[in-house]
Formats: structure tokens, sequence, C-alpha cells
């Protein structure tokens, strides 16, 4: 080769190296406007994106958060609420009311405001081997309370029906035959029943106090024995009586008995037709 090509070759070949430098290499003030705009456009974006979207994620978790756990709980409260009222419904029948509404019903007549001087008439239960007619005749003054009812329905005869000088049929249960055999009469109106208090009686009842008392008594005193006991088969065949609470509603230990009931079974009691 000549020394002419290679001059031409290394004059050529010379601007190479500067054009490499100039192209690769940037100097700090180059390279930090170079890359501070790409820096902080990625950064400026996340930021910008980021932010955003956390906040909105936080406030969208907050408003979703919030009404749901308010609508959780007002949902259990309205749930809850009803089936406290429905448990305390169910409970009360524990202590039954007081007063019950005796205008209408089927012994309506029983609790209906009476005539002055008015007597009615009833029929008392009682087992002779726990407490007989003639135990009656020999208790002190021949009288004796009428406790241990534990029925809602004789409870409200005894409580509300029963006056001063009503007069009721002694009638012997349990027993074969089944019978009539005197009349007694109430000398006490209804009070409680404090046998329902005591722990060791066979009738207590832990939802009764003296405070509020839910069985109540009256107390009755023998007027006379039936000359003929009137029995349970001999009430049966008589028309008259078809509708008596006795033969009605057998289960109850406290009826009532109408004026013309009264008249036919006395007329029995005495050996009549």
């Amino acid at each position: 080769m000549s020394p002419a090509r290679k001059r031409k070759s290394s004059a050529t070949k010379r601007p190479k190296p500067a054009k490499d430098s100039s192209t690769r290499k940037s100097s700090p003030a180059g390279k930090s406007a170079a890359r501070v705009p790409v820096a902080k456009k990625p950064a400026a974006k996340k930021a910008a994106g980021k932010q955003p979207a956390a906040k909105k994620s936080v406030a969208k978790k907050a408003a979703a958060k919030q009404p749901a756990a308010k609508k959780s709980v007002a949902k259990k409260a309205a749930g809850k609420q009803p089936v406290a009222k429905q448990r305390a419904a169910n409970r009360a029948p524990a202590k039954p009311p007081q007063s019950a509404p005796y205008e209408t019903g089927k012994w309506a007549a029983a609790f209906a405001p009476r005539a002055e001087g008015e007597v009615r008439y009833w029929l008392l239960k009682s087992e002779p081997e726990t407490f007989s007619f003639d135990d009656l005749v020999h208790a002190k003054d021949r009288t004796t309370h009428w406790d241990g009812v534990r029925n809602f329905a004789a409870r409200n005869f005894l409580r509300d029906g029963m006056k001063l000088g009503d007069q009721a049929f002694y009638y012997h249960s349990s027993t074969n035959p089944q019978a009539i055999v005197g009349i007694c009469e109430v000398v006490r109106e209804g009070y409680p029943d404090h046998t329902a208090f005591e722990r060791s009686h066979h009738g207590y009842d832990a939802n009764s106090s003296p405070d509020t008392p839910t069985w109540y008594m009256v107390d009755v005193r023998a007027v006379a024995p039936l000359a003929h006991p009137v029995t349970l088969p001999e009430l049966k065949t008589r028309p008259e009586l078809a509708e008596m609470a006795l033969l009605r509603i057998g289960r109850l230990s406290v009826t009532p008995v109408t004026a013309a009931e009264w008249k036919v079974i006395v007329a029995m009691g005495k050996g009549g037709a």
C-alpha cells in the first residue's frame, strides 16, 4: 500500500473516534437533561396515578364498608328486636292477665252485672279422700277455703264470678259413683291462694307471688247435705240438664249452675222426680 493511500485511510478513519465520543458519551449536564425528565415523568405519573387510586380505593372502601356496617347493624337490630318481642310475648302467659273480657263468650252470664240481692249458683268438686262434705261439716265454723285451683277458667269463676251469699253444690269426684252430696255457700269472696306461694305445696307456682298473685280462692261454709245424693248417671238422664256445665266440661273443678238447673237438682236431692 502506498503512503498516500495510508494517509487517506488514516484520514478517513480518524473521525470515527470523534463520532463515537460525541454520540456515546455525554456530559453530566447532558445526562441530567436527558434522564431527569424521564425519571420525573414516571414518578409524577406514578404519583398522579397511584395517589388518586389509593385515595379512591380508601374512599371506596370507606364508603362501601361504612354503609355495610351500618346496614348490618340496622339489619341485626331490626332482626333481633322482633325476636326479643316475640320471646317476651311467648313468656307472657306465665303471668296471666288479672282481668278478662267477660262481656261475651259462653260463660258471660256468670259474670254479668247482678240485680240487687241476686244469688247465683255454682258447683265445686272435691275428692272425698282429700276433703269430703263431712270434713266441711266438721271443720271449724263449718268453713274452709277452697284452695288449690290451677285452671284459669275455674280461677276466673272463683275470683270474678262468685259473690258473698252465692250457693254451690258440693260434688264428690274421683269416686264411684260421682255425685252431688251437699250444699255450701260463699262466705268470703275471691282472694289470693296462699298455697301457690308455698314451695312445699303440690300447687306451688313460681310465677305467682303475693304482689302479683295468679291464683285465687274463696271461703265456703256447709249449709246442708242432700237427703238423696244425685249421681252423675242420674244427672245425665235429665234433658233439662243437657247443657249443664258439669256435663259439658267435666274437667273443671269449679263451674256455674243456672237457676233452672239448681231447682231441678235440689228437687232430685230431696228424692223428687
